[in-house]
């Protein structure tokens, strides 16, 4: 009877963990002012990535399939995956709105996103009465872009996204320290940049000056030619031929002034890619960086979805689908950030070397996962649990709920239990069927 009982309140009180102590209602948010969870991972991430240089934030959202009656938030979403532009397939599922910080890693040569902030969207039919009223996804990205730029306290910000957050909603009304780097539609209505006020004649001011031709027009007019440039993106030297102009794109952005950036493409469909940025002092190669460095976020969901179950969460109250998934990404987060705080000579270890792969130079999120599992399998998580006179009394660092000690902890693990590179890290102590030369030995 007693076991049981104390099973029941470690069950209770790991759900709390993650609810109660900063995982408000709407993924994250709460008041307005973000959760506890999200605010430490925002400023851990600055302290070790953002040493006086701006912060890359980018957003956007994916699809989580699920079925089931009675699932809070369900509604039928264009998957995009599986989708083309003659074809559109539907699923049903969640849709989340993440805003994640985009960091360089010094054991990586790609860029990684960190999710800090997580919105669950819901379709207009399933926003019933007494719950929250329906929002966009770009009213969403607001919030959360708002609530960034808060945390990081006048930091300068520049925020990457597709074509589909590039609109009034967010542009609207963006903060004063947030530049913002998208993309911009082939046919979008461009104005020049109004005369200044000493110039124009008398009456009210213009807002806009006169009507510019469209990005795809001007990609195929002669009067101004294309430029090369050289950039490093996507992990490589690229040449590049674009076409930069000044603009105003009044119908999204207002009366900004605009950096308009075409680049021809010489494969797929689209004949020019079109760029913009709410800073027309910004280069233009830090433009297509900046956005280069979106597909993070993409590699960030596969692997949250693959290997730590983003989506395979069966609850169905509200309170539980809210708080399940956004623990998910923080815990995304805070591995890569344990990961970054271990001596290069520990994170060698941490990788079963197969000799049949040989071209590995960089560590992927399979490698810290396996460090963790490694250094954690001797930890019982109910010890997070004190204060019941029937469970064991929790290790001193997660008493003191101090990230150092826990990195601390993290590290003795992996020295003392990381080394063999036999070892499988899903299954602590199975030995690798594999010999030396890559092969299953027979029999």
């Amino acid at each position: 009877m007693a076991e049981t009982k104390a099973r029941d309140r470690r069950h209770l009180g790991i759900f709390r963990a993650s609810s109660n102590a900063g995982l408000g209602r709407g993924g994250g948010l709460r008041r307005r002012g973000g959760s506890t969870h999200s605010r430490l991972l925002f400023a851990k991430i600055v302290e070790h990535f953002a040493d006086g240089d701006e912060l890359i934030l980018v957003v956007d959202d994916t699809l989580v399939s699920h079925k089931g009656p009675k699932i809070f938030g369900l509604g039928t979403h264009v998957d995009p995956v599986r989708s083309s532009r003659a074809w559109k397939v539907f699923s049903l599922g969640h849709v989340w709105v993440v805003v994640a910080v985009c960091v360089r890693l010094p054991f990586s040569r790609r860029t990684w996103a960190l999710p800090i902030l997580f919105r669950l969207y819901r379709p207009k039919p399933a926003c019933k009465r007494g719950q929250p009223p329906f929002k966009t996804k770009t009213q969403l990205a607001n919030e959360m872009l708002v609530i960034a730029s808060h945390w990081a306290s006048g930091r300068r910000m520049r925020v990457t996204a597709d074509a589909a957050y590039a609109n009034s909603t967010v542009l609207g009304d963006l903060p004063s320290n947030v530049v913002f780097i998208g993309a911009m539609r082939p046919d979008a209505a461009l104005t020049a940049l109004p005369l200044p006020k000493d110039q124009q004649p008398t009456g009210r001011r213009r807002k806009r000056g006169e009507r510019l031709p469209t990005p795809a027009a001007l990609a195929k007019s002669p009067s101004q030619r294309w430029a090369t440039l050289d950039v490093h993106i996507y992990g490589k030297d690229t040449t590049l031929e674009i076409k930069v102009v000044d603009a105003q794109w009044y119908r999204v952005a207002n009366d900004r002034h605009l950096r308009v950036v075409l680049v021809r493409v010489l494969r797929g469909d689209l004949p020019v890619r079109v760029f913009f940025c709410t800073d027309p002092q910004l280069d233009v190669a830090d433009i297509i960086k900046a956005y280069a460095s979106r597909w993070g976020i993409e590699v960030c969901f596969r692997e949250l979805k693959q290997h730590l179950g983003f989506g395979d969460s069966p609850a169905r109250k509200r309170e539980a689908v809210e708080r399940t998934a956004p623990f998910a990404g923080y815990l995304y987060t805070l591995l890569v950030l344990w990961f970054c705080s271990l001596p290069t000579r520990q994170r060698r270890r941490a990788i079963i070397h197969r000799p049949w792969y040989r071209t590995k130079k960089s560590y992927s999120f399979e490698d810290i996962l396996r460090a963790a599992q490694l250094a954690l399998r001797v930890l019982d998580v109910s010890d997070l649990l004190h204060g019941y006179a029937d469970l064991q009394a929790p290790s001193p660092c997660l008493q003191a709920g101090s990230y150092a000690a826990f990195c601390d902890l993290m590290t003795a693990k992996v020295e003392s239990d990381v080394g063999d590179p036999t070892r499988v890290g899903s299954l602590p102590g199975k030995v690798s069927p594999y010999n030396s030369r890559g092969r299953r030995p027979r029999g």
